[in-house]
C-alpha cells in the first residue's frame, strides 16, 4: 500500500500533471511536494542567480513559492492538503534521496527547455533507473 508520496516539482505543466495524478489516484496518501533549487553550473540557467544571493536557502524558498502556491491550489481542488518542502542541489540526486522516506515518486516525464534536457539529462530518467522505491511517471 502507498501511504506516503513524493511529487518533485518545478513550475512545469508536466510536474502539475504528476501532481494530479497522486491527488487522484492515491486519495489517502499523504503527499510531499519537493522543489528542487538547482546548483549553478557552467552552463548558467536559473540555478547560477542563486549563488548571487546573500542566503542561498532564502533564495531556493522565494524561487519556490509560485511553485508551492500552485500545488496548494491544486490540492485544494481536491479537498485535500500536502506538504511542501525545497532543497538546493543536483535535481536528481536531491529527490533520489529523498524518494528513500517514501514509498513512491510521482514525477512528470520532463521539464524544462530542450537544452536543459540535452545537456543537464532528464530527470525523470535518472530518478526512473537508479530509485529505491518505485517511480509512477505521469504524462
Amino acid at each position: 500500500m502507498i501511504s506516503r508520496i513524493l511529487v518533485p516539482m518545478d513550475d512545469s505543466e508536466m510536474a502539475k500533471q504528476a501532481l494530479t495524478y497522486a491527488l487522484e489516484n492515491h486519495p489517502d496518501a499523504d503527499i510531499t511536494v519537493l522543489h528542487v533549487a538547482g546548483t549553478p553550473s557552467r552552463w548558467g540557467g536559473a540555478a547560477t542567480s542563486l549563488a548571487l544571493e546573500d542566503d542561498v536557502e532564502a533564495g531556493a524558498e522565494d524561487r519556490a513559492e509560485d511553485v508551492f502556491d500552485d500545488a496548494h491550489d491544486l490540492a485544494a481542488e481536491y479537498g485535500r492538503q500536502i506538504t511542501t518542502e525545497v532543497q538546493v542541489g543536483h535535481p536528481a540526486r536531491v529527490i533520489l534521496n529523498a524518494a528513500e522516506e517514501y514509498d513512491a515518486v510521482v514525477i512528470g516525464s520532463h521539464s524544462g527547455s530542450l537544452v536543459d534536457r540535452l545537456i543537464v539529462g532528464n530527470v525523470a530518467k535518472q530518478v526512473v533507473h537508479n530509485s529505491p522505491v518505485p517511480v509512477i511517471v505521469a504524462r
